[in-house]
């Protein structure tokens, strides 16, 4: 394949986002049109500005991976020409020179399948041409149910104005078909989606000899990006959290600033994002390289209900079935333990059953081209969507917590592990951690 010089990862084939289109278009009401904007690049402070993470609808339809970029999707267009149209910022010489060269209208074909390209001044005069003979406009709005819509996005000031602007229009919501079409991944995403988990083996493999008593949080951060971006990874695909001790137990803990102590665990949740797809990935290491006999039973423990879920998550069950069944497991598992009783879960609350005062988030969510991917909690699961599974035991008073978590392709015939060659099984960890 071409490398795109903008970009670090291989040119992903523009069929992909051809089928992805063929998808929308396909659910779309007749007389329709369906627009997409890209993100903003945010700013922080004085002239600087965050780096530019492109919105993931746009991507997964086109391929286009820069800002100030528009797509319309218009199926039953009298014109031909104007089904699909992409418009760009326009490149020139000095844009190159200070930004680095932008799509050339060539080569957002090579990139999108889309024929029909357009600079930026021109969208409102197209526009006015499309909605005149459209009836209906899918919006494109963040509705993923743990979505921060605090921050005014491109898209919402788009969505304000393009309704100021064109008040008798039928507004559709896109949302709902683009969490159906996305769940359910092409063969090439999930080839782009192992590449990200190969890479985070990379990074797991680094750090198993590098872990030991004295070194810091941040450091094994440091040599995790450090093979990410080593290997044409975006970097991170979110926050990476490296905890050792009592961090362990606080599930969402991102400071990474501790020293790892001798006989303590380190609980590390990262991965790797490779062409905008993530990873997601946890395990748990004892610092100095040997499990106490009480860690290695915790750790064992987690680890069965890990295997036994990935038997449950199949197709057909929902998600909130397939929660239910996993705390089946871990209560069996947390009475062996002996921290929860069985008087515990006679009395238990049903709303927060007595397992959740070890194991108090979920087992498995949605993974693609958003680490919390998008996709239905209420509808059966169906093969091809791909699922994180990570269930955890976390004891604050004994400063241990122990989270497992790798990334599954469902099948009918038995989920693929996408992560099945990095190290887990305790006795394995620990002959790598003392070759």
């Amino acid at each position: 394949m071409q490398i795109r010089n903008d970009m670090k990862y291989e040119q992903i084939d523009k069929q992909l986002f051809i089928t992805n289109r063929a998808k929308l278009a396909a659910a779309m009401e007749p007389k329709s049109l369906a627009i997409f904007n890209s993100n903003d690049i945010y700013p922080t402070s004085a002239d600087g500005a965050l780096p530019f993470k492109q919105h993931s609808d746009i991507f997964y339809l086109s391929g286009v991976d820069q800002e100030e970029s528009i797509l319309i999707v218009f199926p039953d267009c009298h014109d031909p020409a104007n089904r699909e149209i992409l418009f760009l910022k326009e490149t020139n010489e000095t844009i190159a020179l200070w930004e680095g060269e932008k799509l050339t209208k060539d080569a957002a074909f090579e990139t999108a399948g889309i024929k029909t390209v357009y600079w930026l001044d021109m969208f409102e005069t197209i526009l006015k041409k499309l909605m005149s003979e459209a009836e209906h406009v899918y919006l494109n709005t963040n509705e993923h149910w743990r979505a921060n819509t605090e921050v005014e996005t491109r898209e919402a000031r788009f969505i304000k104005k393009l309704k100021t602007e064109y008040p008798a229009h039928s507004y559709k919501r896109s949302t709902p078909i683009m969490h159906r079409i996305r769940s359910i991944k092409e063969q090439q995403e999930l080839d782009l989606m192992q590449h990200a988990c190969n890479l985070t083996e990379k990074g797991v493999r680094r750090i198993l000899q590098f872990i030991k008593p004295g070194v810091w949080e941040h450091e094994i951060e440091a040599e995790l990006y450090h093979e990410f971006i080593k290997n044409r990874a975006n970097g991170f695909a979110y926050q990476p959290i490296i905890g050792s001790g009592a961090s362990a137990c606080v599930l969402h803990y991102i400071e990474n600033n501790k020293e790892c102590k001798d006989g303590d665990l380190i609980l590390m949740d990262f991965g790797a994002e490779y062409a905008n797809y993530d990873s997601d990935l946890t395990r748990t290491f004892p610092v100095n390289g040997r499990f106490t006999d009480r860690q290695r039973a915790i750790y064992n423990a987690v680890l069965r209900v890990k295997n036994e879920s990935n038997a449950i998550l199949q197709p057909g069950i929902t998600l909130a079935e397939y929660h239910k069944e996993v705390g089946k497991l871990m209560t069996s598992e947390l009475i062996d333990l002996k921290l929860i009783s069985e008087t515990d879960v006679k009395n238990e609350n049903p709303d927060w059953p007595a397992y959740k005062k070890y194991f108090p988030h979920g087992t498995s969510h949605y993974i693609g081209l958003d680490t919390h991917d998008v996709g239905s909690w209420t509808e059966p699961i169906e093969e091809n969507m791909v699922f994180t599974i990570e269930p955890g035991i976390y004891i604050p008073e004994e400063r241990i917590g122990i989270r497992l978590e790798d990334n599954y392709v469902i099948r009918s015939g038995g989920n693929f592990n996408m992560m099945a060659n990095i190290p887990i099984e305790a006795d394995e960890i620990e002959t790598l951690m003392n070759a």
